[in-house]
Formats: structure tokens, sequence, C-alpha cells
């Protein structure tokens, strides 16, 4: 879990990411999640969207895929959500 000043960091450093995932009318699914867990491994923190036509709640679509890709959620922003995950590899965020 991350605590509250890491959040703050991590919030930080994602105010000038772009989101590189969008969530559409389809939703969360196996591939998107995949996809995003791959991106978590070579990026570590990044921004995902969520589009108008979307049918699930913002929140739903965020426990969906903190779950599916073992990510931490740092902070849901408008239709954005940030998610960070540790790389194994490709370690880059030294966290406070």
């Amino acid at each position: 879990m991350l605590t509250g000043k890491q959040k703050r960091f991590l919030r930080s450093k994602a105010n000038r990411l772009k989101p590189i995932f969008q969530v559409g009318k389809t939703g969360v699914n196996d591939n998107m999640v995949e996809q995003i867990s791959e991106a978590l491994e070579k990026r570590e923190l990044i921004k995902v969207s969520i589009l108008q036509n979307c049918m699930e709640d913002k929140d739903t679509v965020a426990s969906e895929l903190v779950e599916g890709a073992q990510a931490e959620l740092v902070q849901i922003i408008g239709n954005n959500i940030v998610l960070y995950k540790e790389s194994v590899e490709n370690k880059q965020i030294q966290l406070p």
C-alpha cells in the first residue's frame, strides 16, 4: 500500500503525463488489462482516460484495472485514472 506522502509524490509526477489508454463503451477487457500491465512494467506510472460513452462508473473501472494489473490506484481525477506499479526490471521512480 502507498502512504499519503508517496501518493502526493506520484500525483505530482503524473501531473504532466498524457493518458495512454482509453476505456470506451466496451469497458475493461482482458486484453486491455494485459496491455496496461505491460505499460506499467515499462513506465511504472500511467494515466488512463475514461471516455464519455463508457457504460461503467469510473470507480468500477478503476477497481477492475487495479485488480487486473495488480497496480496501486494513485488517484481518480475527472475522467482520468492514475495507476502505479513498481517495475521489476525498469525501476525508474524512487518513492519517498
